[in-house]
């Protein structure tokens, strides 16, 4: 059974786009159209000069960086947090070790 799709109307940087989706993401395409649009107005406001493909492609370049940067930070917290979750579980285990001990 084919998923049911609407079309829905975007417009970035004053231009409308017609775009396929399912009703369930239309929410989420307006945001990342809206996204798209703010980032491709910052760049064509540092370079008014810039054709509109070079100003996507920045936009996009932007983008990219900033999903990449973010995606090092959760690495970096998912590895410190398992570093932690480590220390913690030996010191539970230091811990019931030596309650055995004082028992015994």
């Amino acid at each position: 059974m084919a998923q049911e799709v609407d079309t829905v109307s975007i417009h970035i940087l004053g231009r409308e786009y017609q775009i396929s989706c399912p009703p369930a993401e239309e929410e989420a395409l307006r945001k990342s159209a809206k996204y798209l649009d703010k980032q491709m107005e910052k760049v064509k406001s540092r370079g008014s000069t810039l054709a509109f493909e070079k100003v996507a492609v920045m936009a996009a370049l932007n983008i990219c960086h900033e999903l990449l940067q973010q995606s090092q930070q959760a690495e970096s917290s998912e590895s410190d947090s398992l570093g932690k979750i480590r220390q913690l579980q030996e010191k539970i285990e230091s811990a019931l070790l030596n309650s055995r001990q004082i028992e015994i």
